[in-house]
């Protein structure tokens, strides 16, 4: 739960939530494989729809803005819009799994969840 709710952290440091997930895997890979599993998933999610997005979103915005100045700039702002709204969807889905895992269920992100896991690699037990 922990894990997932790390993404958090990004809200007020940019960057701590996936190290903070990864140190939870470092620690539990070898006590427990759904701990394992859970926050293995929440360090690769977070990399992907939070830190890349949030960087795609930030050159989004680079260039409509760079390109407003020559009028095709502004045809980009609602693609930027857009993309911005991605790392914030990300922390949501991020304490839905939280939650989820909180409570036991075997949480599974959409699309991270089976590249993480791979299709036949079940968590296991708790």
């Amino acid at each position: 739960m922990l894990a997932h709710l790390s993404i958090l952290l990004n809200l007020f440091t940019g960057f701590l939530g996936p190290i903070t997930a990864l140190i939870i895997y470092l620690v539990f890979k070898d006590r427990s494989r759904y701990v394992a599993f859970q926050s293995m998933q929440a360090f690769v999610f977070q990399l992907v729809f939070f830190i890349g997005a949030g960087a795609l979103a930030a050159l989004a915005w680079i260039g409509s803005l760079t390109l407003t100045l020559l009028i095709i700039g502004l045809c980009c702002i609602p693609f930027a819009l857009l993309i911005s709204l991605i790392p914030m969807v990300a922390v949501v889905y991020g304490v839905i799994g939280g939650i989820q895992a909180g409570q036991g269920d075997d949480f599974r992100y959409w699309l991270v969840g089976d590249w993480v896991g791979g299709e036949n690699n079940s968590p296991g037990p708790i």
